[in-house]
């Protein structure tokens, strides 16, 4: 991709909400804002969501019929805090993912305002 490609790119995601997810096991959900040449990206209305603790999610605290799927996989309930603007740096990131999901909640409920 060109450079002039990538900032096209960059511009088209401004104002979209990412999940942006951390080596430490973290995962931040909020509104991009801006990014630099370090990879470091700014959110705004964020909030942090971590993971349970290891023995959180061991089998034999999972003894509800509603902590499993269909498929088996375990589903657990990550604890989170409302963080407002937050800066993620750059080396921490691992994972970038569009939130398609609320763009087309956000879409849907603007389309009927209309």
């Amino acid at each position: 991709m060109e450079n002039f490609q990538a900032v096209k790119y960059l511009e088209s995601l401004l104002g979209k909400t990412l999940r942006i997810h951390t080596t430490d096991a973290r995962l931040f959900v909020g509104t991009f804002k801006c990014t630099d040449n370090d990879r470091n990206i700014i959110l705004s209305t964020t909030h942090e969501y971590r993971y349970p603790a290891i023995t959180e999610h061991e089998p034999a605290n999972l003894t509800r019929e509603d902590d499993y799927t269909a498929t088996g996989v375990v589903k657990a309930d990550m604890t989170s805090r409302y963080i407002g603007l937050v800066v993620v740096p750059g080396h921490y990131i691992t994972k970038i993912e569009l939130d398609e999901y609320s763009e087309k909640k956000n879409g849907n409920s603007q389309a009927q305002q209309a």
